[in-house]
């Protein structure tokens, strides 16, 4: 039962990625027609992961919540669920943008539990896939930074009245925000396309690896400041602070990899 429940797992996964590929047409076409079959195809795959949960709670004769992919994969289905239940009760879809790749990737790393055997020139493959998305990721996050850096350069001489040849060319501050805004929108996707490839192609044999974990702080940064621009309309000071938190965090997650290789 342990492996149907592994099974159903990952089929609940591959429902989740429709609201996935959602959020990414969301943020980077700015198109939302694939709502609501997103919408219809998240709920198949919350039923799917309750199955998998009392599937395995039935097996070991408790909550499966022994070790970390049982404990991930029961705080997916919860969020999944409180997400549904919010979305019906008050039509709030605005947060899936965040809260779908967020359950995707609980999912999708709790189904690792038993890892799926890869050949090593394939393995190499998504590594060099993972590998240029990431990329994309912080090149994003550069322009991000420097639009953000513009921005609290531009608001402080507008307040304190400062004028300077040099100053005076920077872009307005809706324009700077704008493309903190879109460029955050980037990295976010480059970058969670990166993470869902590196456990696809490598399974579980970084998990519990402290480079990893900096990797997976970065990224609920990234979805943290995406989730407040989205819901709670950051704007300005607050965002620019916060992407360049998220750039730094980047920055010592790209330190921390250096010379990192699969075996």
């Amino acid at each position: 039962m342990v492996e149907s429940s592994i099974f159903w797992l990952r089929a609940a996964a591959c429902f989740y990625a429709v609201g996935l590929v959602h959020s990414m047409l969301a943020l980077v076409r700015k198109r939302t027609t694939l709502y609501p079959t997103a919408r219809a195809t998240f709920r198949i795959g919350a039923i799917l992961h309750g199955v998998a949960i009392v599937d395995l709670g039935r097996a070991i004769g408790r909550i499966p919540v022994d070790n970390f992919f049982q404990t991930l994969s029961l705080c997916a289905f919860l969020i999944a669920v409180l997400f549904l239940a919010v979305e019906w009760r008050y039509q709030f879809a605005s947060t899936a943008i965040a809260h779908f790749p967020l359950v995707f990737v609980m999912t999708l790393v709790a189904g690792m539990e038993q890892p799926v055997a890869i050949f090593g020139e394939v393995r190499n493959t998504w590594l060099a896939i993972h590998i240029v998305l990431v990329l994309a990721g912080y090149a994003a996050l550069v322009v991000m930074a420097a639009a953000s850096v513009f921005y609290l350069i531009q608001e402080r001489r507008l307040k304190t009245k400062k004028s300077g040849r040099i100053l005076e060319k920077l872009p307005p501050l809706a324009t700077l925000d704008n493309l903190v805004s879109r460029y955050l929108e980037y990295a976010f996707a480059f970058i969670t396309l990166g993470v869902i490839i590196v456990f696809l192609g490598s399974g579980t044999r970084w998990i519990g690896d402290p480079r990893i974990a900096i990797s997976m702080i970065t990224w609920a940064l990234l979805l943290a400041t995406l989730y407040l621009r989205t819901t709670a309309g950051w704007r300005g000071r607050k965002a620019a602070a916060m992407a360049l938190v998220v750039v730094v965090c980047s920055a010592i997650t790209w330190v921390a990899h250096v010379g990192l290789r699969t075996p």
